[in-house]
Parts: structure tokens; sequence; C-alpha cells
């Protein structure tokens, strides 16, 4: 009876021993933390130089780091630092670069605190970020993750003072919070990950899928969903093991670092697990209460220090984005507004006199842009003296939605018709010029202004059955909104600051590039793109039937690579094309090398479609040839 009796109490001896030991601060020192973080990031080093050095063929012509085709993403760049990436991505230069930090890394793995260790820890930094530039594919953020810790040990050998190394290592775990926490709080914006379907969707790609893995998600679907709020907790939550003196650093650290072995194992991400386990030490020093023996002496002044720089960030951002929304919502001179049927206040620019003759284009923006976009068009409307006028749908730019009711398509219809009611004189005729989503709004535009609708050009125009018709744009629509969102609520989050600016907007005429960058970086063009697209979706989900037929000349311009990667977008187009009624002037055009966005940004694409444009007009509404089209190609040269 006394053994029977004392089992219990055993039991729970050893569970109160066994959670007192899970539930406790991770014992280590500021030597021991540096050392060993030092060693997993050479891990990590000395696999992704072993591995670029045994498979060459992505660095081959056609590979994915093919340099001559990524070094054009830098030809922005200062003639020195091209030519030191030119160097870097030399064969023999870049054999002889991962040779050395094979030899680093190895090194660094020995026993000892040498001060050459800082050296070669900053050797491995500094490579490994120029290396980046010259094969940014199959990194996926681990040698990024390396670099960081390398940089900071080799800074922290190199250092006296332990109160510049406490500066360092907290640094490091600093980062290693935001990139779990970060990763997670964007999560949550997925619907995919709110619902926890996130688990089957990654599984079943071709890059980071796992055929055995989907089917168990499949056959298992509530263990799916409760696997991915689990990450999603064990990321959101991250910085909770700082909590309670550290006492939840072992099940944090642990769980995520079972979630980076998972990865390795399912989605071949192998180098994160010592990537970003790395951090690791570090994160378990500073998370320790500084009255343990271990982190005796540490200095805690490094995160103060940060949270201070993110407050007078944060002032930055937001000041920022106030001059930026200023001048989002500034009307531009010479321009004006319209209050429409709807109470919305549409604010517009243009050259429309009452002494003009022809009819007068109407720039119709996409989905999630604005009236800068049209800069190379409105360029060579100019130099031909076509009058033209261009304006921002409610709730983008200087315009303002005050409807009230539930937002749809016909709302923005109804603003245009309004728009060339009250700001084209009215003996002249229109031209809808119409990207994207603004194609389609010019389509039902025109059956509304009946007469008055001289032609309608389609640029790279949205279809309302794209969604049913196309098996690629219906897959991806769901895609689209999460985008939307993401930008919506980052831009709202301040970190509009953070934006770098665009490829697109450099291409653009110099004049509107600053307001290209402005609207860019607003959140308001981003949650009336977030409205527009629910309501696009909605519609064109519900359409059925054949386009209705218009009495107007038509003019469809297509993308080349839209139309190369979705063949379906073409027939689209075809339809657009068709559905004006016979007797009318109808062009179809596929411009060469340009996408759903060069159409109007890249001035080579701009100019060949400005040149088609104006040859149409030329044909169907009389004036001058085509000769800034031209023009605009030879500036761009």
């Amino acid at each position: 009876m006394p053994l029977s009796a004392g089992v219990p109490s055993r039991a729970r001896s050893v569970a109160r021993a066994a959670l007192s030991s899970l539930f406790r601060p991770v014992p280590v020192s500021r030597a021991q933390a540096i050392g060993a973080s030092e060693r997993i990031a050479a891990v990590t080093s000395l696999l992704s130089s072993l591995e670029r050095l045994a498979d060459r063929g992505p660095r081959r012509p056609g590979g994915l780091n093919d340099w001559s085709v990524a070094r054009e993403s830098y030809v922005r760049f200062g003639r020195p630092f091209r030519r030191l990436l030119d160097l870097a991505a030399d064969d023999r230069t870049d054999i002889a670069l991962h040779t050395t930090r094979v030899a680093a890394s190895a090194a660094l793995l020995l026993p000892g605190s040498g001060r050459w260790r800082g050296a070669a820890n900053l050797f491995l930094g500094a490579s490994g970020a120029v290396l980046y530039s010259t094969q940014r594919y199959g990194t996926d953020g681990s040698d990024q993750a390396s670099g960081l810790v390398q940089t900071a040990t080799g800074a922290a050998r190199l250092v006296s003072s332990p109160q510049a190394q406490d500066a360092l290592l907290w640094y490091v775990a600093l980062q290693s919070n935001l990139s779990y926490a970060v990763a997670g709080w964007v999560k949550l914006l997925g619907r995919d990950w709110r619902d926890g379907s996130a688990m089957s969707g990654v599984m079943r790609t071709r890059t980071y899928g796992h055929k055995g893995v989907w089917e168990l998600t499949r056959r298992f679907p509530k263990s799916a969903r409760a696997f991915a709020h689990g990450v999603l907790a064990l990321e959101c939550l991250f910085p909770v093991l700082y909590l309670k003196g550290g006492r939840l650093a072992r099940p944090v650290l642990g769980g995520t670092a079972l979630f980076h072995v998972a990865n390795g194992f399912v989605m071949g991400l192998g180098r994160f697990v010592p990537a970003f386990t790395a951090m690791y030490p570090m994160v378990a020093y500073t998370s320790a209460p500084r009255s343990h023996p271990a982190v005796a002496g540490r200095d805690d002044r490094m995160p103060a220090a940060a949270g201070l720089l993110a407050l007078g960030g944060a002032a930055v951002a937001a000041a920022v984005a106030v001059n930026r929304r200023l001048r989002v919502t500034d009307h531009p001179y010479g321009g004006g507004t319209v209050t429409t049927r709807h109470g919305n206040r549409i604010g517009f620019d243009g050259t429309v006199t009452a002494e003009g003759t022809g009819p007068v284009l109407v720039l119709l923006h996409g989905l999630g842009a604005g009236t800068a976009h049209f800069g190379w068009y409105v360029r060579a409307l100019n130099a031909e003296g076509r009058q033209w006028l261009v304006h921002s749908r409610a709730g983008y730019g200087p315009s303002q939605r005050r409807a009230t009711g539930p937002y749809h398509l016909g709302e923005s219809v109804d603003d245009l018709v309004d728009l060339v009611a009250a700001a084209v004189p009215e003996d002249r005729q229109v031209v809808l010029v119409g990207h994207s989503l603004g194609g389609e709004i010019a389509r039902r535009a025109a059956a509304r202004l009946g007469g008055r609708t001289h032609s309608v050009v389609y640029v790279d125009s949205s279809h309302p059955g794209q969604l049913d018709r196309s098996e690629q744009q219906g897959k991806t629509a769901g895609k689209v909104l999460e985008s939307l969102r993401t930008m919506s609520v980052s831009l709202r989050l301040g970190m509009g600051a953070l934006l770098q600016t665009p490829g697109w907007v450099h291409n653009l005429p110099h004049p509107v590039r600053g307001k290209a960058m402005a609207e860019y970086a607003d959140a308001r063009l981003w949650t009336a793109a977030i409205r527009e697209w629910r309501a696009a979706e909605r519609e064109f989900r519900a359409f059925t039937g054949a386009l209705h037929g218009l009495d107007t000349h038509a003019l469809v311009l297509s993308a080349q690579r839209t139309v190369d990667q979705d063949p379906d977008h073409l027939l689209l187009h075809k339809e657009l094309a068709d559905a004006h009624l016979p007797g009318r002037t109808v062009r179809t055009v596929v411009v060469e090398g340009s996408d759903h966005d060069s159409l109007l940004t890249d001035p080579l694409h701009a100019a060949e479609a400005c040149g088609h444009l104006l040859a149409f007009l030329a044909e169907t509404a009389g004036g001058p040839a085509v000769g800034s089209g031209t023009a605009l190609a030879r500036e761009a040269r």
C-alpha cells in the first residue's frame, strides 16, 4: 500500500520537475551566445557555398542566376557598384569567393575565441551580401539571416567593450523577434491562413510542395487547420518569450526550431534550420533576467534606444504620409471638380476648351493605379494637339467618395457619364481610353453615352467574363484581394516611408514621377482598389451571356506578355472588338514585348501604343497623322 501510494507522488514530482525545467530561462552567457551563434551561422554559409560550387547550372546562360539577365536589375546603380557586381559575378571570382567562404566557415566550426574569428565572420557577411546580388534565386532568406548573424558576431569579436557587444547581441535578438512577429501578422492578412487552408495550398505547389503531406492535409483537414493556426500563433506571439523573466524561452524557441526542421524536411528549406536558429543563442541571452548569474552585467539600453528610434521613425513616417496625402489630394492646377449624382466629388485635369474641335480623349486608369500612369499618353496627345481629359475615380487622388450605399461598378460608370456631361462641350464626342478595369468602365459608359461616344480604346482591358473564362485569372482572383489588402494595411500602419520607388515610376516622364510615387504610397488608393475589386469580382462572377453591341469605333491594344501567359485573354479581347457593330472601324493590336503595366509606363511600349492610338484617331476622326509615337520612341532611346 505505501508503495502504490508513492507512485502517483513520484509521478507528480517528475511532472513538476519537467515543467520546471521547461519553463525557465536558458542560461547562456555573452561569450557562449557569440560562440554558439557564429558556429551555427557558419554551418549555413558552409552548406550554401558548397552547394554553389557543386551545382554551377543556375549560373550558366539561361539559368535562374544568369548574370547577363540579372544585371539588368542594377542598371540604375552607379558605375562603381555595377563594376563590383560584374567582378563578383565573374565565374572565376565566384568560385574563388565560395572556396574562401568554405574555408572560413569550416575554420569557425573549430574551438577557440581569437580575434581572427571576428575577421572571418565579417568576411562571410560582406561576401555574402555581394554574392546575393549575383545569385538571388535559391537563397530563400537563409543566406541573409546568416549574414546578419555573422556581421554582428564579427563586430562583437573585434570590439572590446562589453556594452557594445551587448548592443550587437540585442540587435540580432530584436531582428529575430521582428522576423517571426512580422511574418505572422502579415499572414493574418491572408484569408487562407485565417481559415486554416494555407497548409494544403502550400503543399500542392511545385516549388515547396510535398505530395505525401498534401494528401494528409486533404485527409485530415481539421488537423491541417490546427497546425496552420498553431504556426500563426507561434510566429505572432514569438516576443512573449521575454515575459516572466524568460520562462517561455525554451518552449517558444523549441517550437520554432521544430517548425524549421519540419520545413527543411517537407519544403526543402534545409538551410533555414541553421540560419534562423543561429539567432537563438542571442535571444536566449537577452531574454534571461538580469539577476541570472549567466547574464550578470548585461547592458539592456539597446531595447530602449530601439524604442526611441522606432518612435522617431513613426513620427517621420507620419510626416511623410501626411505630405504625400496632401500632394495626392491637391487638385491639379487648371483642373476642376464635378459633383456627381451619387454625391462623389470627382477631380479632373485636361486641355479641353470650348474652341476645340474633334473628339476629346477621356483617359481612365486601372485598378490600383493613378492618373500619372498616363504620363506618356498625355505627352503624345499634347504633341499632336489632341484635347484630353483625365480623372481620378472616387477614392483615388483628389476625388472623394461620398456615396452612402454599397459600391458597384455602375457607380463609377455614372460618375464618368456625369463628368463627360459637365466637363466636355455638348457638341463634342469623346474617345474613352481605358486601361485594365478602366476599359470595362469605358465599355459600360459608352453604351450610356450613346452618340456622344466616338470610340472606345481598350488598353489591355478587363473583360466581365475573365474570371470564369480564363482559368489563370480565375485561380489568381483571390490573391489579388490579399495583395491589395496587404498594401492597404501596411500603408495605414505608416510603412509607406519604407517603400522603395518601383522601376515603373522611374520609367514615367520626369514631371509626373513624384505624383505617381505619392499616389502609389497612399493608403487611400489601395482602399479604393479593394472596394473596386470586390465589386468587380462579384459582378464578373455573375456575368453570363454575350457583350452588348456598341455602335462606336474601337481599338483593342493587348500586351504580348499578357496574352502569351494567358491565351484565353486574347480571345476575350477579340470578343471586345467583335462587340462593336459592323460598319464601324475596329482595330486589334498586340504590342510586342509589353506587359499589362508597361503598355503605359515603359517609354518604348507606350510610344508604340500611342502610335497605334494616333493612327486610329487619324483614320476615324481626322486630324494629324502619327508623329509623337515615333518621337517618344526616339526620346526613350
